[in-house]
C-alpha cells in the first residue's frame, strides 16, 4: 500500500546544529502514529520539517509520492497537512470563531466546518466571540485543534495536545479522536504521556537524540522496551 507521507534519511539543523539524524517515517492513511521521545529528542523537529515550518530537503520528504520537502508552509496546508502547534498559538486579537475561519483560509473542500466543529466542542460555541487567549488552557487547544481541521487536512500532525492540561481535559480532547479519524483523516500526535500514547495510537515511533529508537504496532511493544528506547538505558 503507498504511503501518504514518507520521510527517507531526513536530516535537520538550527544553524550549525544537527536536529534529526537520518529520519525515516512512513504514514498510512487513516493511521493513528504516536510519536514519543524525550525532551529534545527532536519530535517538534520532526513535525516542522514535514509542514515546512524547518527547511528540509525536497526529495526527503514525500506526501502522496511528491516531493514536499523545503516547500513554503502555506502550500504544504493547501495540499493537505496541517498542525497544532506546541503551544496552540492563537492570534490574541481575533475572537474564537475568527482564530477558526483562519484555518478555512486554505480552501480546501470536506466535511470539516463551523457547524461541525461547534458539534464536536460545543464550548466553542458557547464563547465564540470571545477572545480566544481569554479561554482555559483547555478550551484553547480545541480552538487550535479546530482551527487544524477547518483547513480539511488529509493529515494532521498534533504537537504535545496534552501539555500543561488537566486529566479530565486530556481525555475530552482525546474523546474526539474517533470523530476526527473516523472519515479516513490521518492523525500524528506528539506525546510525552507514554501510556496515553499506547491507549490511543494504532504505532508508535520513538525518538532519541535525533534518531528513531524504536518503531512498532503500539499494542505489541512492551514497556521495557519503550523505556529502553525512550531514555537509552
Amino acid at each position: 500500500m503507498t504511503a501518504l507521507l514518507e520521510s527517507h534519511g531526513l536530516q535537520a539543523f538550527y544553524g550549525d546544529a544537527q536536529a534529526l539524524f537520518g529520519v525515516d517515517v512512513s504514514l498510512a492513511q487513516g493511521e493513528l502514529v504516536a510519536i514519543i521521545g524525550a525532551n529534545g529528542a527532536g519530535k517538534s523537529t520532526l513535525l516542522k520539517c514535514l509542514t515546512g515550518l524547518v527547511r528540509a530537503p525536497r526529495e526527503a520528504v514525500r506526501f502522496k509520492g511528491d516531493p514536499i520537502g523545503g516547500l513554503p508552509p502555506g502550500e504544504i496546508v493547501k495540499r493537505g497537512l496541517a498542525m497544532v502547534p506546541e503551544g496552540r498559538r492563537l492570534f490574541p486579537s481575533l475572537s474564537v470563531e475568527e482564530n477558526l475561519l483562519i484555518g478555512g483560509l486554505a480552501g480546501r473542500k470536506g466535511p470539516w466546518n463551523l457547524q461541525r466543529l461547534y458539534a464536536l466542542f460545543p464550548i466553542l460555541a458557547e464563547k465564540r466571540d470571545n477572545p480566544g487567549t481569554a479561554l482555559s488552557g483547555g478550551q484553547q487547544q480545541m480552538v487550535a485543534l479546530g482551527r487544524a481541521l477547518m483547513s480539511n487536512p488529509e493529515l494532521l500532525l498534533c504537537d504535545e495536545l496534552s501539555l500543561g492540561l488537566a486529566p479530565i481535559v486530556i481525555r475530552e480532547i482525546y474523546a474526539a479522536m474517533p470523530a476526527i479519524t473516523g472519515e479516513g483523516m490521518t492523525v500524528v500526535i506528539v506525546e510525552q504521556d507514554v501510556t496515553m500514547a499506547q491507549r490511543v495510537s494504532q504505532r508508535i515511533y520513538c525518538l532519541q537524540e535525533g534518531r528513531v529508537s524504536l518503531t512498532g504496532r503500539s499494542d505489541a511493544l512492551s514497556r521495557e522496551q519503550i523505556s529502553q528506547a525512550y531514555f537509552g538505558i
